[in-house]
């Protein structure tokens, strides 16, 4: 593809001009046997081409509807903004890499990245940025209005407040980029076919066997959707769900501006996410994106381009703000007499239920890859990461948090997609705390204690669809008597001082905590065993009656998840998971005759953990509940009242306990039973604030958080659930137990009314060398904990946190902090 209306140099495969040109290009090479078409010839499209190629294993061919060079899709109109300054660890990393291959092909423009506060909670928001800037090894500063004028002159210094600066973010021209990924992917013999509209696509027995075009049907072994917003399409003809929304969203580009005219370069991109705006030059004009209209929903079925017509009502506020902090849009205008808008447009884009990309194999069709929602700040990068996933088995970074797998069904209806991803698009400029619950649909999962929950009060966050208690007014006398530090306005979002009450109410008498949520799988029939010890890390053959906490590794020895396994028979194994992703690994690898399926829906499960925890369960059952009756990890059938459970001898809190899981329809009498059975012993709810309290105190880890695929076992602080001389499992080759570069270490900060929440970086003699994990406030120990992945420190280390542009001071700590004997638990 070229810029200049001409297809590109290199031989565009179309049948009717070059049929014999798949052979020609590739005379004499050693063919890959794994036939690839990708559908999508725009940005991600051509990056996969290019990265796969590069790997030399793969016979390539990118199918596109539209002409090139410009085949129509978001690609081309995309304004071509890169910074890497994110929330997420992984789309900062996409972003980098992005950056890197774009300025190796020369389509990059390091200009910058400017963000400014109007407000006081932006400026504060700005800080915070900072702060995952350094985590990420983002070069960035916060700077004052004088210097932002500097940078943009244009600007009204008077109602900046100050501004974050990263002078390595900058323009990509994202069709040059698109051509010169293509043109290298065709010099190793990728076909880039245009004007082929994908009308199927072939399988069999659940395997993809090819995609059918108007022009012909290509077989393929594998098939990834790189359709961008035609996503849901591709789809559609695959049976596969692809949860995303097309959204229009405005752009205007100004007529030109005597202020720059005669400019050589262009200004740095300019955010204003006050007011839902970011800024671009194209030197003598400026270009204006905005999120600050209506969400816009497209139909992608019945939309052939990427732009629709401008709805200048739309953008009547949004242009008023743009006015307002940069005057030279009005006065430029009103100088020239020209109109100020020259050319715009509502561009469409991907949106997702979470704001994240969807990347992976899906669950419904073999064979059959997404590599959707991904706009060109992340291209290159997700291109090259999902060409590793299929090159080895393995992604290079933690996807998790993209993993097509990620959703659980109830999220993957429409109208839950189009809800929560118009709520996506509404976000994106927002300032948006880590626990901030959506506010559609809801309530939308609960459990069957959820009456009762309500009757007390309980102050309800959601993960995967989930109602979950953080707390529960009806404690709110037990927090009367208590003196705790003051919080900052941040971290006392989604937190109450009952929280502390509910923590130290579970270490000193017995608290009930809702576990509903905690993934449950079944897997049965003759291999089981067998089965499940070739997928994790510990011993598995044990009596029936024993559980074991274990690993799911990917091939290269990293952290896929943490599982707790009981084995309730021979062949019957019970498994408290992490994700949907979980099941579909389980699923996918089951030999025949082995059975993996999720019960979670139809069952729920009460943690009932203090050290009165045996004195509240033990007269409501005839089974022995005491240690040696019911040994630490070790699971019964039996009953409390008159509910039949499954009772397992495990705590997430530190404490003595078990958790009791049964059938849906009985969930809400086992809740009424413990609970009328335990007004004696001054039973209370407690809420998932607490939980994180006391799992840090412990020093459990929370998969997701303090561990993922880029992480080994030993590192972690799990070498303990790894047993290499049971046998082969996955990912047991590339263990190196003694090979340790860093530690996920437990920190305890100085101040006992400092706070932390996570993601912060941690600094060692005054270099960042480390970021936060998980963080909580003890309520035991009358400090904060943290973890973090640092090199490795000896107890007793000083090191700082940065917390919203101030050093804090912290302490590495041996672990566990409370209980390091576990006289408390097993008693």
């Amino acid at each position: 593809m070229t810029l200049d209306g001409h297809h590109a140099a290199f031989p565009l495969c179309l049948p009717s001009r070059n049929p014999s040109c798949s052979t020609q290009q590739r005379r004499g090479r050693n063919v890959p046997s794994t036939r690839v078409v990708v559908i999508g010839a725009g940005i991600v499209g051509c990056g996969l081409a290019d990265a796969l190629t590069a790997r030399g294993r793969y016979h390539v061919t990118v199918l596109e509807k539209g002409a090139l060079p410009t085949p129509g899709g978001s690609t081309s109109h995309a304004p071509g903004l890169v910074f890497r300054t994110n929330p997420s660890r992984t789309m900062s990393a996409f972003a980098g890499r992005t950056i890197e291959r774009f300025t190796e092909l020369g389509a990059f423009d390091p200009v910058g990245g400017l963000e400014v506060a109007t407000t006081p909670a932006r400026l504060a928001d700005l800080h915070r940025k900072a702060g995952l800037a350094a985590s990420w090894g983002v070069r960035g500063e916060i700077i004052g209005p004088g210097r932002c004028g500097e940078l943009w002159p244009l600007l009204d210094t008077d109602r900046i407040l100050g501004g974050f600066h990263t002078p390595d973010d900058g323009l990509a021209r994202a069709v040059d980029a698109a051509d010169g990924m293509a043109r290298r992917a065709a010099a190793r013999g990728a076909r880039i076919l245009d004007r082929h509209t994908v009308t199927g696509i072939t399988q069999d027995n659940h395997q993809v066997t090819g995609v059918v075009t108007d022009r012909g049907t290509f077989p393929a072994d594998i098939v990834i959707s790189a359709a961008g917003f035609w996503g849901p399409v591709i789809g559609a003809m695959a049976g596969v769900t692809v949860p995303l929304l097309p959204l229009a969203h405005q752009y205007a580009t100004t007529a030109p501006l005597p202020q720059l005219v005669g400019a050589t370069h262009e200004l740095p991109i300019l955010r204003h996410q006050d007011r839902d705006l970011y800024f671009r030059t194209h030197r003598d004009r400026i270009g204006i994106g905005s999120y600050a209209h209506r969400p816009m929903p497209v139909d992608p079925f019945a939309t052939d381009g990427s732009e629709l017509p401008f709805t200048y009502e739309d953008f009547a506020a949004g242009w008023d703000d743009a006015a307002a902090l940069l005057p030279a849009l009005r006065e430029g205008a009103a100088a020239s007499g020209a109109r100020a808008v020259d050319h715009a447009f509502n561009g469409i884009f991907s949106f997702t239920p979470d704001g994240m990309p969807l990347l992976g194999e899906s669950r419904e069709l073999r064979g059959f890859w997404l590599a959707e929602a991904v706009w060109v700040t992340h291209s290159a990068g997700v291109a090259e990461a999902v060409a590793d996933w299929l090159t080895d088995g393995r992604p290079p970074l933690d996807l998790h948090e993209c993993d097509v797998a990620r959703f659980e069904t109830a999220q993957l209806t429409p109208p839950y997609i189009a809800g929560r991803s118009a709520r996506s698009f509404i976000e994106v400029y927002d300032i948006v705390h880590p626990l901030q619950p959506p506010e559609q649909p809801r309530p939308l999962r609960t459990s069957p204690f959820h009456p009762r929950q309500c009757e007390l009060g309980a102050y309800f966050l959601e993960g995967g669809g989930w109602e979950r208690p953080h707390w529960y007014e009806a404690n709110a006398p037990l927090a009367a008597g208590l003196t705790l530090p003051a919080r900052d306005p941040w971290s006392a979002l989604h937190w109450s001082p009952i929280a502390a009450a509910e923590a130290l109410a579970t270490r000193e008498r017995v608290a009930l905590y809702d576990m509903t949520p905690l993934r449950r799988i079944e897997v049965t029939g003759p291999g089981s065993l067998a089965f499940l010890q070739r997928m994790t890390t510990n011993q598995l053959a044990r009596k029936p009656g024993a559980v074991t906490y274990t690993l799911l590794l990917d091939e290269g020895g990293g952290i896929r998840s943490d599982l707790t396994v009981a084995r309730l028979g021979p062949d019957r194994f019970r498994i408290g998971a992490n994700s949907p992703a979980d099941l579909d690994r389980l699923a996918r690898h089951a030999p025949d005759g082995v059975h993996v399926r999720d019960i979670t829906a139809g069952t729920c499960c009460i943690g009932v953990w203090g050290p009165l925890a045996r004195e509240l369960v033990q007269p409501l059952t005839d089974d022995d509940f005491s240690h040696t009756g019911f040994g630490y990890f070790r699971a019964k059938e039996t009953y409390i009242g008159h509910v039949p459970v499954t009772a397992l001898r495990v705590s997430y809190v530190g404490e003595l306990g078990w958790e009791l899981y049964t059938s849906a329809d009985l969930g809400l009498s086992l809740w009424d039973t413990l609970w009328d059975a335990g007004r004696d012993l001054g039973v209370i709810a407690a809420g998932r604030s607490a939980f994180t309290s006391l799992r840090l105190e412990k020093g459990y880890r929370a998969w997701g958080q303090d561990m993922s695929v880029e992480d080994n076992p030993y590192e972690a602080g799990l070498g303990f659930a790894v047993r290499p001389d049971k046998g082969d499992f996955v990912g047991r080759d590339a263990l190196e137990p003694h090979r340790i570069r860093r530690r996920l270490t437990c920190l305890t900060l100085d101040d006992p009314g400092a706070v932390v929440l996570g993601k912060e970086p941690v600094y060692v003699d005054g270099e960042v060398r480390g970021h936060i994990t998980s963080a909580g406030y003890g309520y035991t120990i009358g400090r904060c904990v943290a973890y973090a992945w640092l090199p490795s420190l000896a107890p007793g280390t000083s090191v700082h946190i940065e917390y919203f542009g101030e050093k804090i001071a912290a302490t590495t700590a041996e672990e566990p902090l409370v209980d390091p004997q576990m006289d408390r638990i097993r008693r």
